[in-house]
């Protein structure tokens, strides 16, 4: 005698009930349930086409879309029963839509497969998210900006190799995350251009023989167009993979901006005050602040970075077409996703509430001889060349090393020892406020430059 596990809509072909590891080990449900309130947006789109097409009649797609309506409102409240006998997102919500309307249920799947079905539902759940990064990183760069306004004026020294190098502004030097971030977010809505099409209609490989019109549920679900070949639309994740590499750029760029925040507030460098807030004490060490979001956010850049290979390596090695590696592709993608929120979120609310050390930045841009660059350039606009004008420069540089004073503080007599060309002008050069106005060519750190280009960039904010 047969038996048949009929618990299941796809389990006609089998002989022998899934075995019960199996069934749990194969099972996606527990995960990709986040995916819904996408599949039953897709779902619908599909039963208007079908009814459209003459495939399905109006009371089949009224009471299907009846039926999914409540299926949402039950997941939503909480009273939707997942059953891991049905597999995935897609069976169960089919299972239980079967179990409301009956025959009509049945008749929901007629041209497609849960192959384009899913990579539709993805797709529909990363452009949500898009929406929601996008959100949060405005948010952020609008704090930034607000904070560069704030110090436009503020100087602190500029660094290479962690060492001191050329005095800049607080302002200027935000202005450098506020590039970064912006062209992340030029990053994710480039990407999000890919994502916006649409794989429904391709079926399980080969598309259908059913006479649909996929640019109706193409527009009916707000894609920009249906995809162009079947078995690419169902086999590659690519969108996904794209996405997470954004994802990782973005986390990479606020890893750097974690990494100077933890430095600043060090007692060895004290530029910055972190909001109480966002940090915490020691078990053991009353004294202690650490600044353990921007800790947390610069160990989860790793992750997301983790995922993107994960994601790599599930791909590299699959022929066409669909192949089950692919359920391996949602943990990884989702948990890019709430990563991305909760760390930009994180960064949104923390950013306007950090203190300036203002006089602590600009006695530390006087100690490390950060305008050497300035009485450079000073002797080059004099005539010498700047060869000769580094090698001048370095002999300064020397003596204020033995004598404990900055260049701006050394006399013009003792300057002038090392050119003749060095006259009483050289100290509008030599102060760091002379030297950070003097930059004002556009991408400069001179005061009414940073003004500018802050203004600038929330112009283009606006108009994005």
């Amino acid at each position: 005698m047969t038996t048949v596990n009929s618990e299941k809509l796809s389990s006609a072909r089998f002989a022998q009930a899934t075995d019960a590891f199996v069934e749990v080990f194969t099972a996606s449900v527990d995960f990709d349930q986040r995916m819904a309130q996408q599949d039953i947006q897709g779902s619908i789109a599909h039963a208007t086409m079908l009814a459209h097409c003459g495939i399905l009649t109006e009371k089949e797609r009224d009471v299907i879309v009846s039926g999914l309506k409540q299926i949402g409102e039950e997941i939503v409240n909480g009273e939707f029963v997942w059953s891991i006998k049905q597999e995935d997102v897609h069976m169960n919500i089919e299972a239980r839509l079967t179990d409301l309307i009956g025959i009509a249920g049945k008749k929901l799947h007629t041209g497609r497969s849960r192959n384009d079905q899913v990579a539709t539902d993805i797709r529909l759940y990363l452009r949500s998210e898009i929406k929601h990064i996008s959100d949060q990183l405005t948010r952020l760069q609008t704090a930034i900006l607000d904070l560069a306004e704030q110090h436009a004026d503020t100087i602190m020294p500029g660094f290479t190799h962690l060492q001191v190098a050329q005095p800049i502004t607080f302002g200027h030097h935000l202005m450098a995350w506020f590039e970064m971030l912006s062209r992340d977010q030029e990053r994710l809505q480039d990407c999000r251009k890919r994502i916006n099409i649409m794989p429904l209609g391709a079926a399980a490989l080969a598309g259908t023989s059913y006479p649909i019109d996929r640019f109706m549920t193409a527009d009916l679900l707000g894609f920009n167009r249906p995809s162009a070949n079947s078995l690419d639309s169902v086999s590659d994740r690519d969108f996904a993979i794209e996405f997470t590499a954004v994802g990782s750029l973005i986390m990479m760029h606020l890893s750097r901006f974690s990494e100077e925040l933890i430095l600043w507030s060090s007692a060895q460098f004290d530029f910055i005050e972190m909001p109480d807030a966002f940090c915490t004490g020691s078990s053991i060490m009353p004294q202690k602040k650490n600044p353990d979001v921007p800790e947390l956010v610069r160990g989860k850049s790793g992750r997301v970075t983790g995922h993107l290979m994960s994601l790599l390596m599930l791909m590299k090695s699959q022929p066409l077409a669909y192949n089950k590696d692919n359920q391996e592709d949602k943990e990884p993608l989702f948990d890019t996703a709430d990563t991305l929120i909760n760390c930009l979120r994180a960064y949104a609310d923390m950013v306007p509430h950090i203190s300036a050390k203002k006089a602590n930045m600009y006695n530390s841009a006087k100690r490390g001889f950060a305008t050497a660059t300035d009485l450079a350039d000073y002797l080059v606009r004099k005539g010498m060349a700047f060869r000769d004008a580094h090698e001048i420069v370095g002999l300064a540089v020397r003596l204020g090393l033995e004598s404990k004073r900055d260049l701006s503080e050394i006399p013009l007599s003792e300057l002038q020892q090392f050119s003749a060309l060095i006259t009483a002008d050289v100290f509008d050069f030599l102060t760091l406020e002379g030297s950070v106005a003097s930059r004002k060519h556009i991408g400069g750190t001179a005061p009414d430059t940073v003004r500018n280009a802050i203004q600038t960039a929330r112009q283009n904010m606006s108009v994005m």
